[in-house]
């Protein structure tokens, strides 16, 4: 019997915005923390001092990763715009949109009077960024890498920005938490027993655009303790059809994204190559919420526990 997975999360429908989420960096600089005893604290309190000097009192989010961590600090009320991509929770969706992170509009972003931008790498496009920063508007961005630290490190970072550090180390300590434990779990399965997934990101016009290393999707699934059926190549990239068959995926992975997705799992299997492929032959396809599955945020843990589940059953 056909084995499809279908799992979404209490979002609206994704739009177009899965490309963003592979490119997220950090909003203040590396401090190198060579200092003796006490540097640390020293360099902490200079990026709190700094970050209180910022006035965040009327805040533009661009990235939902970013958006969702306010929220979950509890400092939505400094929100009054935010992009598409910001769709979770459900109440963020109720603030003025300034439109997808790669196409803004700075005129639609000063038209709100914000007084600091978050954002994360490769909004643009660059044109509408030096408007913003000529204009003299704050522009940060935020710290990103698809792994448990890069987690922590940016709610830390979104912590200092608002001055509410105290606050986001008590987030980053539960979030801490709950990463090690569904980790540890995933861990837990043998090397020899684990399944290969092909995670793409579009089928469109019959070419399967796969995810390789370095992306949002690599890392979800190393962390839910599967392996990139083509971690050989770094980024997105189009596969031939040999490669497809080379790559043997046990399992196809996509974001879900209701009506809006074009290619249907029939479609993807009427495909010669991924026909051949053991994921193929048990038409075994995953598809999860993309906010959810690729957010690396404060509900990644949930994320590496469904796609786990998905992928191993129970």
């Amino acid at each position: 019997m056909p084995r499809i997975v279908r799992m979404t999360d209490n979002a609206k429908r994704i739009r177009r915005w899965e490309v963003a989420l592979t490119a997220v960096v950090m909003f203040l600089p590396l401090v190198p923390i060579t200092a003796g005893k006490g540097g640390y604290g020293l360099v902490q309190h200079a990026r709190a001092a700094e970050a209180q000097k910022l006035d965040t009192s009327r805040l533009v989010s661009i990235g939902g990763d970013i958006t969702e961590i306010v929220y979950a600090l509890g400092e939505e009320k400094r929100l009054i715009a935010r992009d598409s991509t910001s769709i979770y929770p459900e109440a963020a969706t109720k603030l003025p949109d300034v439109g997808y992170m790669r196409a803004l509009s700075p005129e639609g972003i000063l038209a709100v009077n914000p007084t600091a931008i978050i954002a994360v790498e490769g909004s643009g496009p660059p044109e509408a960024l030096a408007v913003l920063r000529n204009a003299s508007l704050p522009f940060e961005t935020i710290p990103q890498s698809y792994d448990r630290d890069g987690i922590l490190k940016k709610i830390s970072s979104i912590g200092s920005l608002l001055g509410v550090a105290d606050k986001a180390k008590v987030l980053e300590d539960k979030v801490a938490a709950d990463l090690d434990a569904a980790i540890a779990a995933s861990a837990r399965r043998p090397e020899a027993e684990r399944k290969r997934v092909l995670f793409v990101l579009s089928a469109q016009g019959g070419k399967i655009l796969a995810s390789g290393t370095g992306t949002a999707a690599d890392g979800i699934i190393k962390l839910a303790g599967a392996l990139n059926a083509v971690g050989t190549f770094p980024g997105y990239k189009p596969l031939t059809d040999e490669s497809i068959i080379e790559a043997k995926p046990d399992v196809i992975l996509m974001m879900d994204r209701g009506g809006e997705h074009p290619v249907t799992n029939d479609d993807l299997l009427s495909q010669p190559a991924l026909a051949l492929t053991p994921a193929g032959q048990t038409k075994a396809i995953i598809r999860m919420d993309g906010i959810h599955l690729l957010g690396f945020g404060p509900r990644t843990a949930s994320a590496i526990r469904e796609l786990n589940a998905a992928i191993y059953g129970g």
